[in-house]
């Protein structure tokens, strides 16, 4: 478990600095919304490459950001009757959850996107839009985000079987993030 553990922090570890540099891209789709209207508006002027651009950043925001969600324990959930189940219950949940749910949905689509990176990629595929950016790299997003959010979910689901076993304290259900340190044994 100890092994799995260690795997685990590295996990959280990559997720933790994805997830604060993908951040930015939040500022920088606002600095370039803003940036492309004051162009619009006041030249009678644009760039669809900008409009693009924004998407993009937003796409990797939101892709990007799910595994340090998931991290944060910051995900969508049903708390209302989640949070009145027994707190035994609620692990086993995010166990079955991950197993049977977050991890096949993820590498599904994972392997379902990498194709469409590969077919856009060897054609060069470029928006229809004038002036609009090419499409592979947000089409390899997709895949690589998803490869992350695995990833994630199995260091999740480690960790919470190590709360079942006792290699880990159990920070509640609103524990939120919390790095992986084995119990020591005395």
């Amino acid at each position: 478990m100890n092994f799995l553990l260690g795997i685990s922090r590295l996990i959280d570890k990559l997720s933790e600095a994805v997830g604060k540099f993908v951040m930015w891209g939040v500022l920088l789709s606002v600095i370039i919304s803003a940036g492309n209207a004051t162009i619009r508006y006041s030249f009678d002027t644009g760039s669809n490459a900008w409009l693009e651009a924004q998407w993009y950043l937003f796409s990797a925001v939101f892709l990007f950001c799910a595994p340090y969600t998931l991290l944060r324990n910051e995900h969508i959930r049903i708390d209302v009757v989640n949070g009145h189940l027994p707190r035994l219950l609620q692990i086993w949940i995010d166990i079955l959850g991950g197993i049977f749910f977050l991890l096949p949905m993820s590498i599904l689509i994972m392997a379902l996107a990498w194709p469409m990176f590969l077919d856009s990629y060897t054609i060069g595929e470029v928006s229809t839009n004038t002036g609009g950016l090419i499409r592979w790299p947000v089409k390899l997003m997709l895949p690589v985000a998803f490869l992350l959010l695995s990833l994630q979910g199995f260091s999740e689901t480690v960790k919470k079987i190590a709360i079942l076993t006792g290699h880990l304290p159990d920070p509640g259900p609103h524990g939120g993030h919390h790095t992986p340190t084995p119990v020591k044994a005395e």
